[in-house]
């Protein structure tokens, strides 16, 4: 389906020069003198190469519809993750970079939704938000609880995010998994 470049909106998956890309963020530029134009960071779907390129109103590109399958993270395999499709059973591996920094959110069991290109997988959504286990948290500076001050946490996983003072170790908390910050504790 042919769009126009400045209908280009972030999570797109668009055809460019060859390869598949998903639009991370956009900007409209309208300046003082020419035409308007959307500037587009983008990341190829395949090796992960990045580019800004900027499309004008009249020039088209090939939005691209991904297959998406439910997938259930079985283990760890050296560098690669073993992935379980829930309809058929038929296992999947797939090399941990694919997945970026949110691959250290991963838990066993953990329901994905895995996109796929001419059957071809080349990305894997995790859940936006997690639970996750605080093991260790800076203790509260006195005075500090005064001001919206965050704390450094390490979660069970090894993450690093930021906590708000009344938060120790032990303590439950959801984690979003893309932006790597608090949400709230978890019930």
């Amino acid at each position: 389906m042919k769009i126009s470049g400045v209908d280009i909106r972030p999570g797109n998956i668009i055809e460019y020069e060859g390869g598949i890309w998903r639009a991370v963020k956009i900007q409209h530029t309208q300046p003082g003198k020419g035409g308007a134009y959307m500037q587009v960071e983008m990341k190829n779907l395949i090796d992960g190469r990045k580019t800004n390129v900027r499309f004008r109103s009249a020039e088209t590109v090939e939005r691209v519809r991904l297959d998406t399958k439910d997938f259930q993270f079985l283990y760890h395999d050296g560098d690669m993750l073993v992935f379980m499709d829930k309809d058929t059973y038929d296992q999947v591996s797939l090399p941990e970079d694919l997945l970026g920094d949110a691959a250290e959110f991963l838990q066993d069991g953990m329901e994905v939704v895995m996109e796929l290109y001419n059957e071809k997988p080349i990305s894997v959504q995790l859940p936006d938000q997690v639970e996750a286990t605080i093991v260790e948290a800076d203790a509260v500076v006195k005075g500090q609880t005064a001001s919206s001050s965050y704390k450094p946490a390490v979660l069970d996983n090894g993450v690093k995010v930021l906590v708000p003072p009344h938060i120790t170790a032990g303590t439950r908390i959801v984690v979003d998994v893309y932006n790597r910050e608090y949400v709230r504790r978890a019930e």
